[in-house]
């Protein structure tokens, strides 16, 4: 869309809606005098001032309108765009002034949860929760045919084009420290935010917070992941193991070795790492063999 034929937001002041409706009752306070005046007189001039006052009064209880806290009033005349009044309670303008009323309250989208595929291609469920209101109320209304529904389409279109852009959790296919839709969900808003306030700008409309409220792979897949994870939990696990056990080993042959406590040969020490390493690292309860013999016999 061109910036430079964006139609942008007018300001419109309106009059004092209360002094408007006291001026209107007493001209036709005034004109219902005068009425009765050129009754009772054969002269047509209080007739005609009565009219007049009658008129007069019309037109101030006519153009009398009333907006609530945070509402606007888009006024229009025959067409053509006059301005946007945001003042508060009873105001007036110019009959003929077509008045649309908007408000410009926080808003809340509830995106639904959408079936995508992430970065590596996996089908994931996502949906967000979006918060915004109307900033330009001459865009929103001018610019677009519908913006409500303006802000849920692109709501939609941003969601599914963020999931691509991030993997779902982390793997070792990806980079150390890659942000992921699991692991980075403060980055991943912040970008989502920035993608909609981009999407929302054509039609006036401001994002004032935007959150993931689900995440999770998709049904047909979501038991085979789970097990992946559940193998990787304990591989990482069994790794951490493995190196506490041979530190732990280590340090053993080297106070013994510092101390002169026994003098252990190659083999002997292999067969002391050998059983140090079967009693750290199994996951079940060793059951201690005394060996009444020698090693070599």
């Amino acid at each position: 869309m061109n910036a430079s034929h964006t139609r942008r937001e007018k300001a419109f002041s309106s009059a004092n809606g209360y002094l408007a409706a006291c001026a209107g009752i007493v001209f036709l306070l005034g004109a219902a005098y005068l009425f009765k005046t050129g009754v009772e007189t054969p002269a047509g001039l209080p007739l005609l001032g009565a009219v007049a006052l009658g008129l007069a009064g019309l037109l101030c209880l006519t153009g009398l309108f009333m907006l609530q806290p945070n509402e606007s009033a888009i006024l229009t005349l025959f067409g053509k765009y006059i301005g946007t009044d945001r003042s508060e309670g009873l105001r007036w303008a110019f009959p003929l002034y077509v008045k649309r009323r908007l408000s410009l309250r926080a808003r809340n989208f509830n995106a639904p949860t959408l079936k995508v595929n992430d970065k590596r291609g996996n089908p994931v469920e996502i949906s967000a929760a979006v918060v915004w209101r109307v900033r330009d109320t001459a865009q929103a209304v001018f610019e677009v045919d519908d913006f409500e529904r303006y802000v849920s389409i692109q709501a939609e279109a941003a969601l599914r084009h963020l999931a691509s852009q991030y993997a779902y959790d982390e793997g070792e296919d990806l980079p150390q420290g890659e942000t992921t839709l699991r692991a980075g969900m403060d980055v991943v808003a912040d970008a989502l935010k920035t993608e909609l306030q981009a999407r929302f700008e054509a039609a006036g409309v401001e994002v004032l917070d935007a959150k993931l409220t689900h995440l999770a792979y998709a049904a047909e897949i979501a038991q085979v992941m789970l097990r992946r994870q559940q193998a990787e939990a304990i591989i990482s696990a069994r790794s951490k193991i493995v190196h506490g056990a041979v530190s732990m080993v280590e340090a053993a042959l080297k106070g013994l070795s510092e101390r002169g406590i026994v003098e252990l040969d190659d083999e002997r020490k292999a067969a002391m790492v050998s059983n140090l390493l079967v009693v750290l690292c199994s996951d079940k309860e060793t059951q201690p063999i005394i060996n009444t013999g020698t090693l070599y016999n």
